[in-house]
């Protein structure tokens, strides 16, 4: 069985916290495939995958890491975050399915509550309420009084965290050549399906201070659904629209073969691809440097 971990931290500027965060992933036994970290956003997000044992203690190890070296009272970023180790996914890869990630999650859920009195909401296919479902809606709920699935309150320095079991998901952002924050939030307000825009895609309109620009963060939650360059596109119908230009576009974290197959063909006007971001070349990669990598792990 080989499982995916994909968690985000609410930390993207101090490189030895974020460090010392990615650390406690191969001290776990799973194996770290990508790191990436945005200081605007402040956050980091961890790309890691292992049999079910590792990948369960991997997540663990990063969470208590978090616990112990961000406060979340004293965050800022333009990302929404409702915890240091805001968001834990769990995504199936090779030998598993999404209900065994499911358990896989509750099983941290639990951990983190009776090791770290860590509250957790489960989320997506490990979801126990309709209305902890989507991640967005945990959000909006949490701060309203929303009890957590698993243990009560709110950690005081940690926050809550959010644990679930999904699909792939591509984090995307497309970067404008614009500092027009209402334009970008009024593109992903057009083309977000929570707004009648693009099936299976969720978007925001966020500032990047540091680079005097905005974007358009997007989360493409089933790319065989709305593909990459059919949310691409769009998103460039609007500029043109605004007579706002594009500077690119941005993976954050890894992608699927099957999602850039999708998208031959078409000019996506990446700033940061490479092909070790494609999680089957990783993959590939490790399988043949070690006869104990996540591809020969059961």
């Amino acid at each position: 069985m080989i499982v995916e971990c994909v968690p985000n931290f609410s930390e993207g500027r101090d490189p030895v916290i974020v460090e010392r965060i990615a650390n406690a992933v191969t001290r776990a036994g799973a194996v770290l495939l990508d790191k990436t970290t945005d200081p605007d956003h402040n956050r980091s997000v961890l790309t890691f995958v292992g049999s079910t044992k590792s990948i369960l203690d991997a997540a663990f190890e990063t969470v208590r890491a978090a616990v112990e070296l961000i406060d979340i009272t004293r965050h800022s970023g333009v990302h929404p975050r409702l915890g240091a180790a805001d968001v834990v996914p769990f995504v199936p890869i090779e030998g598993i399915t999404l209900n065994q990630c499911a358990e896989v999650a509750g099983q941290l859920a639990n951990r983190l509550w009776s090791e770290l009195r860590l509250p957790a909401y489960l989320y997506e296919a490990a979801a126990h309420r309709p209305e902890c479902r989507r991640l967005e809606n945990v959000r909006r709920l949490a701060p309203s009084g929303l009890k957590p699935d698993v243990g009560e309150g709110c950690h005081p320095t940690a926050g809550v965290c959010v644990v679930g079991a999904r699909k792939f998901l591509i984090a995307w952002n497309v970067i404008l050549l614009s500092s027009n924050l209402a334009a970008a939030k009024a593109i992903a307000r057009e083309i977000r399906e929570s707004s009648g825009g693009l099936p299976a895609v969720k978007a925001l309109g966020l500032p990047l201070p540091s680079r005097d620009r905005v974007q358009v963060s997007m989360n493409l939650v089933d790319f065989e659904i709305t593909p990459l360059h059919i949310a691409f596109d769009a998103v460039a119908d609007s500029c043109r629209r605004l007579g706002i230009e594009i500077e690119g576009s941005e993976l954050i974290g890894m992608i699927p073969a099957a999602a850039l197959e999708a998208s031959r063909g078409h000019d996506l006007c990446w700033l940061n691809f490479r092909p070790e971001l494609i999680v089957e070349n990783r993959l590939r990669d490790l399988d043949s440097k070690t006869n104990t990598s996540p591809l020969s792990a059961s």
